[in-house]
């Protein structure tokens, strides 16, 4: 999802893109990086693949390892052969959710899934095998084009105006992000490298429920929700609290993140 949206951000802004996409290209076998990038011949290489069903990943723990740490190496590793940098994508999961004020870049990770700790995991190979040309980019409650998103599933259920009241989770917090904000500041970022770590969601927050009644509102949705807990909707892996993450770093750089309202009409606006 993100991947769709960044390669036509960086286009539309001149760049030359390669796209490296499965079946041709595999992160978990670095023979197929390696003739992907010997053809195209990066300055810069975004790395947006990874497991991300975050239920899935407690119940295939190898796979999750494979495809988010080892396929983070093999990337970083590519890069470091090619001699470009790396801007890879992270996730608020890294944290364990009991801080009750945003998260920021120096606080101390302490993942409580499996996709956490195997997102975490990716983190330190990178470090490791670039540790003067990386970037990790940590980003939150994620929507875009084409989806699969929050967004798209609340606009598909929102449009049954006379279905039952939905209940939507208004105990955990975070900050909804557009794919084009997260785009727009990957852009910049070619321009303008920090290196290290940089939380990159939309500024400021809302629950679940809040996000819900806000899509419905920009869309015109009649369909009734109500306020449930977490308790409510048991899953496979723990949903933290608050994945809400302070952009401390990228301020300090000159770089402001859009307010989440304003993203989420922005893209309510488009096609979709």
């Amino acid at each position: 999802m993100l991947g769709r949206t960044l390669a036509s951000t960086l286009s539309a802004a001149g760049h030359t893109v390669a796209v490296a996409d499965l079946p041709e290209v595999d992160i978990t076998r670095p023979e197929t990086l390696s003739a992907a990038i010997s053809g195209s011949r990066p300055d810069t290489l975004m790395h947006c693949a990874a497991m991300t069903k975050v239920d899935d990943c407690e119940s295939n723990r190898d796979l999750a390892f494979l495809l988010n740490e080892t396929g983070s190496r093999n990337v970083a590793v590519a890069a470091r052969s090619a001699g470009a940098r790396l801007i890879g994508i992270s996730t608020d999961y890294v944290f364990d959710g009991k801080k009750s004020t945003p998260y920021l870049e120096t606080d101390l990770t302490a993942p409580s899934t499996v996709y956490g700790m195997s997102k975490l995991a990716g983190e330190r190979a990178i470090a490791e095998e670039l540790p003067d040309q990386y970037t990790i980019v940590r980003i939150a409650w994620l929507y875009g084009q084409g989806g699969p998103s929050f967004v798209h599933t609340m606009l598909k259920l929102g449009a049954d105006s006379q279905g039952e009241p939905l209940k939507v989770v208004d105990d955990q917090l975070g900050n909804p992000t557009s794919t084009l904000a997260v785009s727009r500041l990957l852009l910049w970022l070619l321009d303008h490298p920090v290196p290290g770590v940089l939380h990159g969601s939309c500024e400021g927050e809302a629950s679940w429920y809040e996000f819900a009644g806000e899509i419905f509102r920009l869309r015109g949705l009649r369909r009734a929700i109500r306020p449930c807990r977490t308790e409510e909707f048991p899953r496979p892996a723990l949903r933290p609290a608050n994945s809400r993450l302070d952009k401390a770093r990228l301020r300090s750089v000159g770089y402001i993140m859009p307010d989440w309202h304003r993203a989420l009409e922005e893209f309510l606006s488009g096609k979709e």
